[in-house]
């Protein structure tokens, strides 16, 4: 298993589940700041929404047409075991749960299934202090 500083450095591709269009959103503000980054985020909301900070929406991880290194989770934990299932099915490099998210059974599909996984850690906030740590 890689560290979360090692996932985001070999990341290029997030999927960011539950992405919003609201800047008031914790997502919103990640999902900047990724895009700041560099990394190729794609916002993957199941409806409501075409686009979040110009970027086009995929409804699902399934329509997203390219190798997707991480899975960026921004959803209630009783959600996220079907976004593991979702990440193994599209041949995912990782799964990460947002700050707050813990689950059990999104831990075991991930990890019976190879990927690599974070929970409860701000991707954002782990990508600066790898940043701050290069630097230094």
């Amino acid at each position: 298993m890689r560290s979360p500083a090692e996932i985001l450095r070999g990341a290029k591709t997030i999927a960011l589940v539950g992405a919003s269009p609201k800047p008031d959103r914790p997502s919103h503000a990640v999902m900047r700041y990724l895009l700041a980054q560099g990394y190729d985020v794609i916002p993957v909301r199941p409806q409501g929404c075409d686009e979040v900070l110009g970027v086009r929406c995929a409804r699902s991880l399934a329509e997203i047409d390219r190798p997707i290194d991480l899975v960026d989770v921004f959803r209630r934990p009783e959600a996220t075991p079907t976004h593991a299932r979702e990440a193994v099915e599209a041949g995912a490099g990782a799964l990460w749960l947002q700050l707050g998210i813990v689950s059990d059974e999104s831990r075991r599909i991930a990890e019976e299934a190879g990927l690599d996984y974070v929970e409860d850690l701000c991707t954002a906030v782990v990508h600066r202090y790898v940043v701050r740590e290069q630097a230094g």
